[in-house]
């Protein structure tokens, strides 16, 4: 939990108390790490998976029509490699020393912490 706090640039206290909403609502599940009991280890439950792939469509509709069609096709080619760079960038600022740090869009997991869909992890 505390590196997916880091990774999504909130508060470890914050994202407590939305994880516990969620699991509130059945999509996710907190379990203390088995290889590291400090660890809290999120996974989102078969619900929780159905519910982000429920609501994608919309997401990516909202992301479109308020980000990129207001866009060129030359400004939407800038700002593909400006992100490139910046998440090259962060890739290796961010990841703390000696442990893995993935993307999420890769379907990797950032350590146990990270919240998985459960058989993917």
């Amino acid at each position: 939990m505390s590196e997916l706090a880091l990774f999504a640039n909130g508060s470890l206290s914050r994202l407590s108390h939305v994880a516990k909403r969620l699991e509130h609502r059945g999509w996710l599940r907190r379990e203390p790490d088995t290889d590291n009991g400090r660890f809290t280890v999120a996974t989102l439950t078969e619900a929780g998976w159905a519910k982000v792939a429920d609501s994608a469509p919309a997401h990516v509709a909202t992301v479109r029509r308020l980000v990129f069609d207001p866009l060129t096709r030359a400004q939407v080619r800038r700002l593909h490699e400006i992100g490139r760079r910046i998440l090259a960038a962060t890739d290796d600022a961010d990841r703390p020393p000696g442990r893995p740090l993935s993307h999420p869009r890769s379907g990797r997991c950032l350590h146990a912490e990270q919240a998985t869909h459960t058989g993917n992890a």
